[in-house]
């Protein structure tokens, strides 16, 4: 049990191949692009995921690369500032706490560089077959190999998924929500900072933050459609651009110059807000880890925490069960099932806070599902 690939290079998969390596596995990471992905978001590493990224060896590096906002404000349609804060930033972090806030690109960057593993871009997997002593792969660039276990860390729309458990209709939840971020010049002159512009009805808004010591923004902007992604999100880049546009329009604010920026923006994504719900995050030798096995949508706030911790939990316990997946796979669920039941609550918890929504009480959630979050402590391997 010691061949391994992972499919997907962003920010579970390069973890889970350090940790593998680690322990000694040999790995294999496949990914579709044709290098690290850039762009996205600003991304949270919180709780027990600081404590896998120190044991990496990488914390301080993140730290170093981290946002480092110093606060944000709230303006309104003409660009009057309507409040100022200097203790959270828009993400809900804590300015003065210890979680890190830094880019989804140099996150990825930095835990691909932490540890050695053979790196497979530009490449996919065409199909697979398992049976009781091994994994067979063909990949989209025609190889033919074998390995002993295949792990999935390819995202919410996960092919690994799709190819093992079937279509992804049948474990997506749809949250009623889009969100669309782009890379734009710093042309508001922010420093360390934040400007958000809220809207009414089925807009959120918008948001711009400086990133990269002021060098550059991201733009984000989010708005309701209980439409669901199949039915409503376009898979053309150009037209989700359009789609977005259309959307904001008559916006007021920035949004003309942000949606202009919008047009050539090489890194734009646009994805609804979801989550992964399945029974079990395994079958046979395949398993899933991150949002392929467990998103919790962008809502929770926690999805790259998630995965950061996901993938150290199910490399410690191929290692501890000497490479038996069937063990491993069980004790893997096992730890992590209540962690990610309470950060897919807290995501449903803060779409209903932010709509203010009547009908959040007519909604059945944990009881205090940041309870349970905070609570997790993490397991020594």
């Amino acid at each position: 049990m010691r061949r391994i690939l992972i499919v997907g290079a962003s920010i579970g998969g390069p973890t889970l191949a350090y940790w593998l390596r680690r322990y000694g596995f040999e790995v294999t990471v496949v990914e579709r692009a044709p290098g690290l992905r850039p762009g996205g978001q600003a991304i949270d590493v919180r709780g027990p995921a600081i404590e896998v990224v120190r044991r990496m060896g990488v914390l301080e590096e993140v730290r170093r690369r981290s946002t480092d906002l110093r606060g944000m404000s709230v303006v309104g349609r003409n660009g009057e500032e309507l409040s100022t804060t200097t203790d959270r930033t828009a993400s809900g972090g804590d300015v003065a706490g210890p979680d890190v806030e830094i880019l989804r690109d140099d996150l990825a960057e930095i835990l691909a560089g932490a540890g050695e593993a053979e790196y497979l871009f530009g490449d996919a997997i065409a199909s697979l077959d398992q049976d009781a002593d091994e994994v067979r792969v063909v990949f989209e660039s025609g190889t033919r190999r074998t390995f002993d276990l295949v792990v999935g860390a390819d995202g919410v729309h996960s092919s690994t998924r799709r190819l093992v458990f079937g279509p992804e209709e049948d474990y997506l939840r749809h949250l009623g929500s889009y969100l669309a971020v782009w890379t734009v010049p710093n042309f508001l002159g922010l420093d360390r900072w934040e400007v958000v512009y809220p809207m009414s009805g089925d807009h959120w808004g918008a948001m711009v933050m400086s990133v990269r010591g002021n060098r550059e923004a991201r733009a984000y902007v989010g708005f309701d459609a209980e439409a669901p992604p199949a039915a409503f999100q376009p898979s053309d880049v150009g037209e989700q651009k359009r789609l977005v546009a259309k959307w904001f329009a008559d916006a007021g604010w920035e949004l003309p110059r942000l949606l202009k920026y919008m047009e050539d923006a090489p890194d734009f994504h646009f994805d609804a807000m979801a989550q992964i719900h399945l029974d079990a995050w395994s079958r046979g030798r395949v398993a899933l880890v991150g949002d392929a096995g467990y998103c919790g949508s962008p809502a929770s706030g926690q999805g790259t925490s998630m995965a950061l911790v996901g993938a150290y939990v199910l490399a410690g316990e191929l290692a501890q069960a000497d490479g038996d997946h069937v063990a491993a796979f069980a004790a893997y669920e096992r730890e992590l099932r209540g962690y990610v039941a309470g950060n897919q609550a807290l995501a449903l918890v803060n779409q209903a806070q932010r709509r203010n929504q009547e009908e959040a009480g007519e909604t059945a959630l944990p009881e205090n599902p940041r309870e349970v979050v905070d609570a997790y402590t993490l397991k020594d391997y």
